[in-house]
């Protein structure tokens, strides 16, 4: 047998050897290996990929609840319902801070769908900088309502410039599921891109055609 293969059979059965010596059961803990080298041990199977990961769903949710993203919108983006109109609007902001398309498409009501423009509502997530949610005033909109009104601010920079899009928005109730129906400007946010045509998206990022939003 040779030198390297005999002390890697020593080094297994080492620990069998400890627990005939000292009394103990096999497989006891007898203090081998020391306790800094199965700390390092678990360091090391922490990998980078498990920490970002860590730090991404204990992080302070985007729609400025102050909770958590994974007890706050994350849980929502996963599928669990909405309770609430403005649980569904904090929601659909954080789904635009973190690039959920699908979701921003499958929480708007039927009856609108139609008019939402996938490819408008990408680039603006994408190209925007969000910068906070502030929610305004909530009408209805409870657990046991069907329709709720929520008014709110989406503070943001896109195109080298800074808005505020404020908006009073319409939600509905759908066999338990709250949905994004429409929203109607409080005031004409402040312009983050060139002029638009009636029929190109809509520049605040609702999905609707510019004519039927804030080009009314």
């Amino acid at each position: 047998m040779s030198d390297t293969r005999r002390g890697i059979l020593q080094d297994v059965e080492r620990p069998a050897q400890l627990d005939a010596t000292r009394g103990g059961a096999p497989g006891a803990d007898h203090g081998w290996p020391p306790d800094s080298s199965r700390r390092a041990c678990r360091q090391r199977r922490l990998r980078p990929s498990f920490l970002r990961y860590h730090a991404a769903v204990n992080a302070a949710c985007p729609c400025g609840s102050g909770d958590p993203f994974a007890g706050c919108c994350g849980a929502l983006l996963d599928g669990v319902p909405a309770d609430t109109a403005v649980a569904l609007m904090r929601s659909r902001y954080t789904a635009y801070v973190r690039g959920a398309i699908d979701y921003l498409i499958e929480t708007h009501d039927a009856s609108t769908r139609g008019e939402v423009d996938r490819a408008g509502i990408a680039s603006w997530s994408r190209q925007t900088e969000w910068r906070g949610l502030e929610i305004l005033e909530t009408v209805r909109g409870g657990a046991e309502d069907e329709d709720g009104i929520v008014e709110f601010v989406a503070r943001g920079r896109s195109g080298g410039k800074s808005f505020d899009h404020r908006e009073r928005s319409e939600f509905r109730r759908r066999d338990g599921r709250w949905f994004y129906v429409a929203g109607t400007p409080v005031r004409e946010p402040t312009r983050v891109s060139p002029r638009v045509g009636r029929n190109d998206p809509c520049p605040c990022g609702s999905g609707m055609k510019y004519k039927r939003c804030h080009g009314r």
